[in-house]
């Protein structure tokens, strides 16, 4: 045992040197301070580097301290965002019988007493959140509501209960993400070890398990399907998919890239027949999830919000900010309102040529198409909050293109807009963050192009 250790000593001391900043950023950060938040982030980052690259041959201990880096923050309430006192608000609602869609907390708060179900915490939830989210109606699928209303089944009247509950349901489906994540790659003849880049990457701890946002969830599913796909169980795929939707709606971006797989894949289900069957499954799956909260009201609420995140609210945006630009210098306003509409249009025309002018016969090829579909998608996105760049982290490991990380290591910057005295973007911080992972996803598409051509040649 004694020489085992000594044998791990360099990975066990930049383990533990993690887990103290690790204490530091669950514990005593406020997220107004970004030059110690931005410290300690890219030590972090150079402590995963170095353990996933001295720690080669050691699986279950790089699983051992992806493990403990996740329960540092078991005890802490996340400090880098407060969406998870709407999380809390919502599985409380939904314990009392009632629906999280039909009610914004301002509104529910403003009711009579003999009218409204009395929510546990109420006053510090609805405070928590802030006005602006307490103004709108709940924007999170079923199935997302669902791990909600288990955190309030299992600890109703406990904020720390509920994060807990919360927090250790994502670290579960972190280890799924693992385990598949390995096996796939050992189908596909790739390096097993990259699933690490996912695993111990800071970002994804930081802000998957210490800020408690389910993209992890939405993850592990969306793996799931893809593992189930390339064993030829279509069939199941479909669910996970659906499922996979249900906690998060981005994977629906993908639904259009799959139609090559069905014409040309190696699953075994090729044709019309079962695309649509595909389809199918995946789409009255997702409804069926919805059917317990359907209402006209349900439908307007629902997706009135969703459209907020395309005509309304602006964050870390990029192809967005530079037609903003040009939108003030031409009419002298903000043009979101216009823009919004439209952007989602060009995302779906990008779409739509990956899904016919790429190859989706294999699954790095279809996880490339996945790839190229969520990038395009958060570059002309509004809004693109840190979290949401765990999709393209995951899918990049199963392809030749690792700009993804690059950007979970720049996307911290955006932490730059708050301040002690309040919010305000620093553009040139944003400006920097896009510059840097475009310009290096373009030398990588270009390093690809020039494989593929001597490749070509080799023949």
């Amino acid at each position: 045992m004694l020489n085992a250790l000594k044998s791990r000593r360099i990975p066990l001391l930049f383990a533990g040197l993690s887990v103290i900043f690790y204490s530091v950023f669950a514990y005593d950060l406020e997220r107004w301070d970004f030059a110690r938040l931005g410290l300690l982030y890219a030590a972090l980052f150079f402590l995963a580097y170095k353990l996933i690259q001295v720690g080669r041959g050691n699986y279950w201990w790089l699983v051992g301290f992806g493990v403990a880096f996740r329960l540092v923050f078991i005890g802490g309430l996340p400090n880098l965002s407060q969406d998870f006192y709407r999380f809390l608000w919502d599985g409380r609602l939904l314990a009392q019988g009632l629906s999280p869609y039909l009610f914004t907390p301002e509104s529910y708060m403003q009711l009579p007493s003999s009218f409204a179900a009395e929510i546990p915490q109420a006053t510090e939830l609805y405070k928590g959140m802030g006005s602006l989210n307490a103004s709108h109606y709940s924007n999170y699928p079923p199935i997302n509501q669902l791990f909600f209303a288990i955190a309030a089944a299992i600890s109703g009247s406990s904020i720390i209960g509920s994060v807990i509950t919360l927090r250790l349901l994502l670290i579960v489906a972190d280890l799924g993400i693992l385990f598949i994540g390995q096996r796939l790659l050992k189908r596909l003849a790739l390096d097993p070890y990259v699933i690490f880049w996912y695993f111990l990457n800071p970002f994804v701890i930081i802000e998957l398990t210490g800020n408690l946002h389910f993209e992890g969830a939405m993850l592990f599913f969306l793996i799931l399907f893809l593992y189930l796909l390339y064993r030829g169980l279509w069939q199941w795929a479909a669910a996970a998919m659906a499922v996979s939707i249900s906690v998060k709606l981005i994977p629906l971006l993908f639904l259009p890239i799959l139609f090559k797989w069905f014409q040309t894949g190696t699953s075994g289900t090729k044709g019309v027949m079962q695309l649509l069957l595909f389809y199918g499954i995946v789409l009255g799956a997702v409804l069926l999830s919805f059917l317990p909260f359907l209402s006209s009201e349900f439908i307007s609420n629902f997706s009135a919000t969703i459209g907020l995140w395309f005509q309304n609210f602006e964050f870390n945006a990029s192809v967005y900010y530079i037609i903003r630009w040009i939108g003030f210098e031409t009419v002298g306003w903000n043009i979101i309102g216009t823009a919004g509409k439209i952007l989602p249009i060009i995302v779906f025309i990008v779409i739509i040529l990956l899904t016919f002018l790429r190859k989706h016969s294999l699954i790095p090829q279809l996880c490339a198409g996945m790839l190229w579909a969520v990038s395009a998608y958060l570059l002309l996105a509004t809004t693109v909050h840190p979290w949401y760049i765990a999709t393209p982290v995951l899918l990049c490991l199963f392809t030749p293109y690792r700009f993804p990380i690059v950007w979970s290591v720049l996307v911290v910057v955006s932490y730059t807009a708050y301040g002690a005295d309040g919010f305000q973007e620093k553009l040139g911080w944003v400006a920097l963050e896009y510059v840097v992972v475009i310009g290096y996803a373009t030398w990588e598409v270009i390093l690809q192009n020039k494989k593929r051509k001597r490749l070509q040649l080799s023949h």
